[in-house]
């Protein structure tokens, strides 16, 4: 909770500075790219969050990761997390960005769970229906589980849809389970 609260707050910040100089959409694109090399590469993900190493040699390294390939205004953002010591929950400022991000732009995300890989066209249709419905852009995150069975769970703003086989068949479980007959003699 106090991690959330905190990101937010920084995010909130990082995101009206980027506002008043009109640079959301770089800084936006620069926080994708921190975040999906922060992901994928478990040793700066462990230097990050290790609370040993010095926030100097932090710096150091992100500024051989990263300061070629984002906005001044992102890597000066980093730099005052590192000086800071918030470095661990760069990846939820980056999510509370993101969020603020999609607020301003109308963009939703939907999360969608399959119990096989959607073709392209059958997303592409969920997406166009999500759309219309919401009157909003709609951003698809994707989830395999074949335990589902079929059909397909999804979760938008908070609402959740749940239209596998594998809730039908416990909801009709439910129903046979309770018995409604009784003797008329």
């Amino acid at each position: 909770m106090k991690s959330t609260k905190l990101a937010s707050r920084y995010a909130k910040a990082l995101f009206e500075f980027a506002q008043q100089d009109n640079q959301i959409e770089q800084v936006y694109n620069d926080l994708v790219i921190v975040k999906s090399v922060i992901k994928e590469n478990n040793i700066l993900k462990a230097v990050i969050e290790s609370p040993i190493i010095f926030p100097d040699k932090k710096n150091a390294i992100f500024s051989s990761v990263f300061s070629e390939k984002i906005s001044k205004i992102t890597y000066g953002f980093l730099s005052l997390i590192i000086k800071k010591r918030r470095e661990p929950a760069l990846i939820t400022i980056c999510d509370e960005y993101t969020a603020l991000y999609n607020k301003l732009h109308n963009i939703k995300v939907a999360y969608i769970i399959t119990a096989v890989p959607m073709s392209r066209e059958v997303a592409d249709e969920l997406k166009r229906l999500l759309e219309q419905d919401t009157h909003a852009t709609i951003q698809l995150e994707e989830f395999v589980d074949p335990n589902i069975i079929g059909g397909l769970i999804g979760m938008i703003d908070g609402y959740l849809f749940d239209a596998s086989i594998l809730s039908s068949i416990k909801r009709l479980r439910d129903e046979f389970s309770q018995n409604i007959y009784q003797a008329a003699f």
